[in-house]
């Protein structure tokens, strides 16, 4: 599961890897745009993550960090938010793990500045995801889940190859 915390939108997308083929289970985005009160946007988060795990059991949860701003308020806000999506996921004893926006967009499109727009396009080739979300909120959760499942699968043991030869041998599904 991956989460690209906010509190105007949270972005979610779930994943399953079924004999190396990975497949969409949801994508999806919290609009907490109409609560106007930062505690009760916080009561959402927290409430809707635990929901999502209780309904699709995920084994992980992976989550985009904060990255450093000028704004130090949309910071704290930030944090408070991603703050309770790993207190949801705790409460669970889902394991955390997580991914600087920079990592994530490397994992999934090969360059760690690439636009929201080319994750989500990436995203969609890669899942061959039919009709993307109107929201980018939600491929940015869906790519923290992907870029979860390269990190932890190059940790078993897919890493180290000898070339690109050999990288396209073992990962087929990622050529575009």
């Amino acid at each position: 599961m991956g989460i690209d915390p906010g509190t105007k939108i949270m972005g979610y997308g779930i994943i399953a890897v079924v004999q190396k083929k990975i497949e969409l289970i949801v994508l999806d985005v919290v609009n907490l745009e109409k609560i106007k009160n930062q505690p009760l946007k916080l009561k959402k988060i927290f409430e809707t993550t635990l929901s999502l795990i209780d309904r699709y059991k995920p084994d992980e949860l992976a989550i985009e960090a904060q990255f450093f701003g000028k704004n130090v308020q949309s910071m704290l806000k930030l944090g408070r938010a991603q703050g309770v999506a790993i207190a949801a996921a705790l409460f669970r004893d889902i394991p955390i793990f997580e991914y600087s926006p920079k990592s994530i967009k490397q994992s999934i499109c090969g360059n760690g500045n690439a636009s929201k727009e080319q994750v989500a396009a990436m995203l969609k080739n890669i899942i061959e995801i039919k009709t993307l979300p109107s929201s980018l909120d939600a491929t940015d959760g869906l790519a923290a889940a992907l870029c979860h499942h390269y990190q932890t699968n190059s940790l078993k043991g897919n890493a180290g190859f000898k070339g690109w030869e050999s990288f396209l041998a073992k990962n087929p599904g990622r050529i575009v």
